[in-house]
């Protein structure tokens, strides 16, 4: 029976601790070097047990800070107002924004019947991508009316913020005027995006956003991860 690598049995022991919770999300694990001490091996071979632990999203390395426990599953509150950045802000830095593409061009027919815009009309479109400590857990497209937001392009280019984008071409507030969640599996380009295998469960979320006036201001569908992101509803 072939031997298992000092590494793989080391990893396996670091696994078992976090399950058991000697050491919590969030928490900061010992050094290699405490490593080396408790297991009787040299730094390298640590390092190899915790870069298959990082492989494993079981842990994740800050550069200058050391290597930390995974969080759990993203918790992402779906209700009357729903913001990507309080969302996720209990992981500070550590959650942002990324923009993939910004670009104008014709409505289709669902966008014109979502946000009550005519045949022929032009909408803002914003491709993006949510991350959490360097790894993307959700991909989303948001439309926008283009003849109300001239600049919005121009705004998020600057700032990857919605929410703050709208208020600079007046929408003060907006609310979630519906929301529809389906189970679907990932296409290969969702996949590439989100770094996990073609075919893996997602939740496709599609909502359409009003200003205070029940005006259509936004229409967004965003694919989240299933196996990283968990989503509940607010009451």
């Amino acid at each position: 029976m072939p031997k298992v690598p000092v590494w793989k049995t080391i990893a396996e022991h670091i696994r078992r601790d976090i399950a058991k919770g000697h050491y919590k999300p969030g928490e900061k694990l010992p050094t290699e070097a405490a490593f080396a001490t408790r297991f009787d091996v040299n730094r390298h071979t640590i390092r190899h047990a915790i870069s298959a632990l990082a492989e494993e999203d079981f842990v994740y390395s800050r550069r200058g800070s050391g290597v930390f426990v995974s969080q759990e599953s993203a918790q992402y509150a779906l209700g009357k107002r729903v913001r990507f950045h309080q969302n996720l802000g209990h992981f500070g830095s550590d959650a942002v924004k990324q923009v993939l593409e910004l670009g104008t061009r014709g409505a289709d027919t669902k966008e014109c019947k979502s946000l009550g815009l005519k045949k022929g009309s032009l909408v803002h479109v914003y491709k993006g991508l949510g991350v959490i400590k360097n790894k993307p857990v959700a991909h989303f497209i948001s439309v926008f009316p283009a003849a109300r937001f001239e600049n919005l392009i121009a705004d998020i280019t600057q700032d990857p913020s919605v929410t703050r984008a709208l208020k600079r071409a007046g929408v003060q507030d907006f609310t979630r005027a519906s929301t529809r969640l389906t189970a679907v599996l990932a296409d290969t380009i969702t996949a590439r995006l989100l770094m996990i295998n073609p075919g893996a469960a997602l939740i496709r979320s599609i909502g359409v956003n009003v200003d205070e006036n029940g005006t259509p201001v936004e229409l967004g569908t965003t694919w989240f991860a299933g196996d990283k992101v968990e989503l509940t509803l607010d009451a």
